[in-house]
């Protein structure tokens, strides 16, 4: 079989350094095959994904020696001399490429429609009716309630899994005989990942596309990888079939990857949530020590945040999306509560509301007993020192002007907390707590990767010493390496100060090892919550048992067929002025383990 793609001896270097990022790189990629990039952050997956497209030379790269043999219909072309009006026919049409940070790869000032159809009016003629009907039709296949809607609005209206949906449908408008998907569901939840990998699964059956599948998920690379080509440091340390590489290792690098992966399950029998294992280490994690009487730092009650819907041409209020609907929960000190959930469930929205990011429509917030939807704004700004917030996507958070140095020491310097060289001692120690070489504070951040980004924002949220912390999809970005450092990192604060986690996230596995609470939200509400133990091993509500199914295991003797997984249709959080939504009514299970009662008739009156 003649590979899609041939990469030879492929060395890419930046700027004027003598140091390679990529170094003598060899791998292929057949038709209808799913070759999937494993390996640390920084290792030069991305840069070998950037150098196929030739859009390395962008960011200042240089394909100094190897080649990039595509074959074509009218024959082999090397990529590596393509001209820029060839490359141009190639993007998005023979090769198509779903980036990392869905925000950064989306245009703000185009609507989602034009962003759609702009591929298939270059590539395959297509205008008017006809590209707005395959949009439509590939938001449903990327599972987007609502496309209708969706068409007309901006990438900041739509939450971080539905704008990376938006990049997926993007890449895969034209049909490309090569898929390259970066870190393609970093930022989707379980049940929409196993829904995407499925999708990428069925058009390479059907259409015999190649894909090349950058990730640091090891359970996501033994549900879709064919062969699997570990990278670290620039080079390929172990190539193979992916039942070979879970099953008999050989390299070293690849043996401690895979030991690091934390697998759901784990944790049953266990009282307290456990640090990560860390890549190369081979003791045994040691337990925390559970609290004996722990205090509440936040109480949420019935809180409800609703986002007003404009429309008509008077731009008249005529509808709202019911973002958090009726949530009420307590987060003790020193503890972590996780919110899990689908994208576009109000996960995000319920931490932004809690730090008045965006305004609660009605409810209570209480923070180490103070009310927060009832200070001022002078108030509130003291407030926040305690308060923190990772945010999601690191680089949309990060001010690309500021050097790291900068916006490490920006909300020291805002509370007048340190100046002069204590300042920086502090930034400088800040920078070792999240494992980032000091060199790098004189970078900005589009000189890192994702993942040293997002060690970026943790250190800045850090800086203040808060007393309660929201992680919005914090280490979903991070390859399982730094993954480990940073959540050991955030454990051992907690422990040394107190600090509580509202930790958002869609990895179970990761839920599962650092919780003492779990919350699992649809549509706006809670559906269940309880301790870890009772959420994972004794769940009850029917969605929280399709969040667990739907969770990929990191053993490819165990794929999931498409026929396993229960994809229900996600309902629309919009409704009418008039709408008055039911109370929420919770059944316990057990104590502290609560499930909604009759969550249907709650989303039975959508428009």
């Amino acid at each position: 079989m003649t590979p899609i793609v041939n990469i030879e001896k492929l060395r890419v270097t930046f700027g004027k350094g003598t140091d390679a990022a990529v170094k003598d790189v060899s791998f292929a990629i057949n038709p209808g095959e799913t070759v999937c990039v494993v390996g640390e952050s920084g290792s030069g997956k991305s840069v070998t994904s950037l150098s196929l497209m030739r859009l390395v030379e962008f960011g200042g790269g240089t394909i100094v020696d190897g080649r990039m043999t595509l074959q074509r219909d009218d024959g082999p072309i090397d990529l590596a001399q393509a001209d820029g009006d060839t490359m141009r026919d190639i993007r998005g049409d023979e090769i198509g490429m779903i980036f990392q940070e869905p925000m950064t790869s989306l245009n703000p000032v185009f609507t989602i429609e034009r962003q759609l159809t702009d591929g298939l009016r270059v590539h395959r003629g297509m205008t008017g009716q006809a590209a707005r009907e395959r949009a439509l039709e590939l938001l449903r296949d990327v599972r987007i309630p609502e496309p209708e809607r969706r068409l007309k609005q901006y990438p900041h209206e739509l939450s971080g899994g539905m704008r990376q949906r938006v990049v997926i449908a993007i890449a895969m408008a034209c049909e490309p005989r090569l898929l390259i998907a970066d870190e393609p569901t970093t930022a989707l939840d379980v049940t929409i990942q196993a829904e995407i990998l499925a999708l990428i699964n069925r058009l390479k059956r059907e259409t015999g596309m190649a894909v090349m599948f950058i990730t640091h998920d090891m359970a996501v690379v033994a549900q879709i990888a064919d062969r699997v080509v570990v990278m670290y440091r620039g080079d390929v340390v172990e190539e193979g079939p992916v039942a070979d590489i879970f099953a008999n290792p050989k390299a070293d690098y690849t043996k401690a990857l895979l030991a690091a992966v934390p697998r759901l399950g784990e944790m049953r029998g266990k009282a307290a949530p456990e640090p990560m294992r860390l890549v190369g280490d081979t003791s045994a994690p040691k337990p925390l020590t559970p609290q004996d009487h722990p205090e509440p730092l936040l109480e949420v009650k019935n809180l409800t945040t609703y986002f007003p819907v404009k429309g008509g041409p008077l731009r008249r209020h005529v509808a709202n999306v019911h973002a958090v609907e009726d949530v009420t929960f307590t987060l003790n000190k020193g503890e972590t509560l996780s919110l899990v959930g689908e994208s576009g469930c109000g996960k995000s929205s319920c931490g932004r509301s809690i730090l008045r990011l965006v305004e609660p429509t009605s409810g209570s917030v209480i923070v180490d007993r103070k009310d927060i939807l009832a200070a001022n704004h002078r108030d509130l700004r003291l407030l926040r020192r305690q308060m923190q917030m990772i945010f999601q996507d690191p680089f949309a958070s990060l001010n690309p002007y500021m050097r790291l140095s900068a916006q490490v020491a920006e909300p020291l310097r805002n509370f007048g907390l340190a100046s002069g060289s204590a300042l920086q001692d502090r930034v400088a120690g800040l920078f070792d707590r999240v494992e980032l070489p000091r060199d790098y504070m004189r970078r900005f951040p589009h000189e890192l990767s994702g993942g040293q980004r997002q060690r970026i924002a943790i250190a800045r949220a850090l800086a203040v010493s808060p007393k309660l912390i929201i992680a919005d999809e914090a280490v979903s970005a991070l390859d399982v390496s730094v993954q480990a450092q940073v959540l050991n990192l955030m454990m051992e604060l907690q422990a040394d100060l107190g600090l509580s986690f509202l930790f958002i996230s869609h990895d179970m596995a990761v839920v599962e090892r650092i919780s003492h609470h779990v919350a699992v939200m649809y549509l706006g509400r809670i559906v269940e919550i309880g301790p870890r133990a009772a959420i994972f091993e004794n769940p009850q509500h029917s969605y929280t048992k399709s969040l667990m199914q739907a969770v990929p295991i990191a053993d490819p003797a165990k794929r999931k067929l498409e026929g396993d997984l229960n994809f229900r249709p996600i309902p629309s959080p919009m409704h009418p002025l008039s709408y008055a939504p039911a109370q929420s009514l919770y059944d316990t299970v057990a104590a502290g383990h609560l499930v909604l009662r009759d969550i249907e008739r709650t989303t039975d009156a959508n428009p």
